[in-house]
């Protein structure tokens, strides 16, 4: 069962910080898999949360201000937002992957086989390559690993780097759009 949370969150940040709250809250163990999303409900777009449970859950349990969509029950003003969030993780059509198991193992240096039989992710590609990458390629993680679901599949997208290795297409702590001309 997938549980979508939402509290209007309007950056990634924001929406990982709100993923570990909810998780804390509920006493969800620490292999869970959860996910950000972005959506567009009401007027504004903004990022949303999704976590599988293995079971049902208490919502009186979540954060203030927390919306939730858990199977048919809704609660509070951005349930649509959350609903939305919890059917794309369930369809592993869209979500960037911010816990799952073995995502505490993925720091450092690592061979692509070694993430693979590590974690919980299920395939590495290489942004505009046809061909996987060799299982003793290197990737440099910058101890920031957010795979997403492709096709149903945990999938981790990586970019060159220097010396023939790899390493992880988002980067921790991004400068934001305008911010050495704003």
């Amino acid at each position: 069962m997938i549980l979508g949370v939402d509290s209007g969150s309007r950056t990634v940040a924001e929406a990982e910080r709100l993923l570990h709250s909810v998780v804390e809250a509920l006493g969800l163990p620490s292999g869970v898999i959860g996910c950000t999303h972005f959506v567009r409900t009401g007027a504004l777009p903004h990022v949303a949360c999704s976590v599988a449970l293995e079971g049902d859950a208490d919502l009186s349990l979540l954060p203030e201000g927390v919306s939730a969509a858990l199977g048919e029950r809704r609660t509070g003003p951005d349930a649509e937002g959350a609903a939305l969030a919890a059917a794309e993780h369930a369809a592993g059509r869209s979500g960037r992957i911010v816990l799952f198991p073995g995502r505490d193992e993925l720091t450092g240096t690592l061979a692509v086989g070694e993430i693979l039989a590590r974690s919980a992710v299920e395939r590495v590609v290489v942004l505009a390559q046809a061909e996987e990458p060799d299982a003793d390629t290197a990737v440099v993680t910058n101890d920031h690993v957010r795979p997403e679901w492709r096709d149903g599949v945990m999938t981790l997208v990586t970019m060159p780097a220097s010396g023939g290795r790899l390493t992880p297409a988002e980067i921790p702590d991004p400068t934001p759009c305008c911010a050495d001309h704003a």
